[in-house]
């Protein structure tokens, strides 16, 4: 299926101009799960240079989540009942995943980096189970999410998770399991047959084995066994000689650099700029051209190319803004942000719930290959699922407390517009707020707005200023009917294609 063609031709030169609100909402959707409107109006009118500056201090200095009480333990601290066992497991690994989710909300490119390599270095918990196994995991892909990829390869690989998803657990030398070998090379660095052999994947795998002492799978973590590994020569990207794991690093990043920079940073671009990187005009390779020349001068570090690509003139052109089908974790935890609303932990798992049954559920992907992602988040079946859990997340907002519906109209037309009598000027704000690109449409701008007005208002009590004559007795500021017009336009609005992009 075709992705929207990709026709920005702007180049990765600095962005120059102040940030207007367009574009600052744009780099916060992209960079971590949006943000509120206070949160918006204190980055307009930086610099794309500072406000990505602070956003990549932030993430680089932010420590991994608290360790958890259970995160070393072992079979001896669970119940000796297996099914009490199990509950307990089943209860450590979904608190887990909701303080997860919670950080994503708040943490921004930090995490919205680690959920992007989450889908990279693919693992899936029914595999491994044991909470443990995720904490690590997590930790892994928290403190390298904006370091340097040689050394996220190399860790990564050791977690427990990996090694029992795809099954280093079970790689001895005198029989050689392939899979992390094959996913090595296809999914993790170079990309599918692109400068490896079959030869250097059974090769690979022999030098990558011995990490099979273990006990149960999700109680006991493996450790390296030297009995275990083949000793042997090996040839791997032609290079020959008794190659072990860290040796394996090496010559696969000293051997293939370049494949290895053009790789990531396709995913990188495709994944924050636009999904199709095969453009017509060739300029998107041009961007990845350059930016895989970043990432090799700076020796892998991943902070210095999304420096250079979130600044860019390139991502914050017209043709970059919203045109990124939203995930599910992004439908959520975007509007959640966005309206700045008060949730719970009630919020959250409905949101982790609905994300899953769209086919996105945290720390565990659909295979190795990850969540394909952008359009196929839309199929006949996901698109009615969208619509109707937002709408039943809305709904709940508006059950709990009907008036932040009015706060949040207000937050988004301004302090100078706060008691404004004219429904146009609200509902285009709150319609520029939520899509990125507003409506395609003026008419369509008037099917929204006929949805905000509702019949309970007449049209003489707005003001002179939208109705010739107009009474202005309907106040955005206090107004009975304000919190539900507000609501009646958000579920309207949640509906429009436009409200699925970012």
């Amino acid at each position: 299926m075709e992705y929207f063609v990709n026709c920005n031709t702007a180049s990765l030169a600095p962005y120059a101009p102040p940030l207007d609100r367009t574009r600052v909402e744009h780099l916060f959707r992209r960079l971590g799960f949006s943000a509120s409107v206070d949160r918006v109006n204190q980055a307009v009118g930086q610099s794309a240079n500072a406000l990505v500056d602070t956003l990549i201090s932030e993430a680089l200095t932010m420590p991994p989540q608290a360790a958890p009480t259970w995160a070393t333990w072992t079979r001896a601290n669970y119940p000796a009942d297996d099914d009490a066992a199990g509950q307990e497991i089943r209860s450590q690994r979904e608190t887990w995943r909701l303080d997860y989710t919670r950080g994503l909300l708040t943490n921004n490119l930090r995490d919205r980096m680690s959920f992007f390599w989450s889908n990279h270095f693919v693992t899936e918990i029914d595999i491994y189970e044991g909470p443990a196994f995720l904490y690590e995991y997590t930790n892994c892909l928290q403190r390298n999410a904006l370091g340097n990829f040689k050394t996220f390869v190399s860790e990564i690989g050791l977690t427990n998770a990996m090694l029992f998803y795809l099954d280093g657990a079970y790689n001895n030398g005198q029989n050689p399991n392939e899979n992390y070998a094959r996913e090595l090379y296809e999914l993790f660095t170079l990309g599918e047959g692109n400068g490896y052999t079959e030869d250097d994947i059974i090769e690979t795998a022999r030098s990558l084995s011995g990490y099979t002492n273990r006990g149960e799978v999700r109680w006991t973590p493996v450790t390296f066994d030297p009995t275990e590994h083949d000793t042997g020569s090996k040839t791997i990207l032609g290079q020959t000689g008794n190659w072990g794991y860290d040796d394996t690093i090496d010559v696969l990043f000293a051997q293939r650099p370049n494949e290895i920079a053009e790789f990531i940073c396709r995913k990188l671009y495709e994944y924050f700029v636009h999904p199709d990187s095969m453009d017509a005009t060739g300029n998107a390779q041009t961007i990845i051209s350059g930016m895989a020349a970043t990432f090799l001068a700076n020796n892998f570090e991943i902070a210095p190319v999304l420096s250079q690509l979130f600044k860019s003139e390139h991502f914050f052109d017209d043709n970059a803004i919203g045109v990124i089908i939203k995930s599910p974790f992004d439908l959520y935890l975007n509007f959640i942000n966005e309206s700045n609303f008060t949730y719970t932990d009630t919020t959250l798992s409905f949101a982790m719930d609905s994300s899953a049954l769209l086919g996105q559920e945290v720390f565990d992907p659909i295979d190795v290959a990850g969540w394909q992602r952008d359009r196929t988040w839309i199929n006949t079946n996901f698109i009615i699922g969208r619509w109707l859990t937002m709408e039943v997340l809305i709904e709940g907002f508006f059950q709990n407390n009907p008036d932040q519906f009015r706060t949040l109209a207000m937050d988004a037309v301004g302090p100078a517009d706060s008691n404004t009598s004219n429904p146009d000027t609200v509902t285009r704000a709150l319609v520029d707020k939520f899509l990125p690109k507003g409506l395609l449409t003026e008419q369509d701008f008037q099917n929204a707005l006929s949805v905000f007005k509702i019949e309970d208002v007449p049209e003489n009590y707005y003001g002179s200023d939208y109705t010739p004559g107009g009474l202005g007795l309907w106040m955005l500021a206090v107004s009975p009917e304000v919190p539900q017009q507000v609501f009646l336009l958000l579920m309207y609005l949640s509906r429009q294609p436009e409200f699925q992009l970012k």
